[in-house]
């Protein structure tokens, strides 16, 4: 009943699609997208959901430039929805050679994963598909052949990849998952801000307009700016002990 009352829109009991990005900052910003990612693949382990990377673009001295995945399982997105925004880190720089303490932003974005038989249509003309080589690793063969999709939607300018996979055709299968997943949030979110309640729902996503800080230096503490909810086991919510902050969010939520 209570995951009922929580998870009860449309698209909750859903697979999710998460993507990170770093903000500005280079390496250490790259390196927290990557410790975020790591923190996402851990939650949805621990919960016995199927995380599976669709696309992975890694930094060139550390950390990610960009991360793409899927978490297949009952509500799924229901709960990851509450992730998306961005996520701010302090600590003392391991690339600094001068141990002074930097603030890094990423951002999350989360999409509920569409099924082909939904009524979504996409017109095979609106879109530009192109192939090239994987940079990611996979062995001699995915490096050797024009595997990697990316798939442009032109109306919309959405522009999704997948390298994942060996073969050509699933990873435009799988890009073409992540298109529908992201047309149908923007459809969801026009229909919204027409009804006057999506700005009021989810602030931008942009710098400064944090969802949550995770602060190594000079004390340890995670703090959810939306909730008020503050953790100072900050190894346990690295390691993917975020529900407190889930629950939280989603309370608040059905509250207002």
């Amino acid at each position: 009943m209570e995951t009922e009352l929580l998870l009860s829109e449309e698209k909750d009991i859903s697979n999710a699609i998460l993507s990170i990005h770093p903000g500005a900052g280079g390496t250490e910003s790259q390196d927290w997208a990557e410790m975020l990612l790591r923190m996402y693949v851990r939650w949805g382990e621990k919960g016995g959901y199927k995380v599976e990377e669709i696309d992975l673009l890694q930094g060139e001295g550390a950390g990610i430039k960009s991360a793409t995945f899927s978490i297949s399982g009952e509500y799924a997105y229901g709960y990851l929805k509450s992730e998306a925004g961005v996520h701010r880190l302090v600590r003392i720089s391991p690339f600094d050679a001068n141990k002074r303490r930097h603030t890094s932003f990423a951002s999350v974005f989360v999409y509920p994963e569409i099924e082909e038989d939904l009524d979504l249509h996409i017109d095979e003309k609106d879109l530009r598909i192109d192939t090239y080589r994987a940079s990611s690793a996979g062995g001699q063969h995915v490096n050797k052949t024009s595997s990697a999709i990316r798939i442009t939607h032109i109306p919309s300018g959405i522009v999704v990849q997948c390298q994942n996979e060996r073969s050509q055709y699933k990873n435009k299968s799988m890009a073409m998952k992540v298109l529908r997943s992201r047309l149908y949030e923007l459809e969801k979110a026009k229909k919204e801000k027409e009804m006057s309640s999506f700005l009021s729902e989810k602030k931008e996503i942009a710098w400064g307009s944090q969802i949550r800080s995770y602060i190594f230096q000079p004390y340890q503490m995670v703090k959810d700016h939306r909730t008020g909810i503050e953790a100072g086991n900050i190894t346990a919510v690295m390691d993917g002990d975020i529900d407190q902050f889930i629950q939280g969010y989603l309370l608040q939520k059905i509250k207002k």
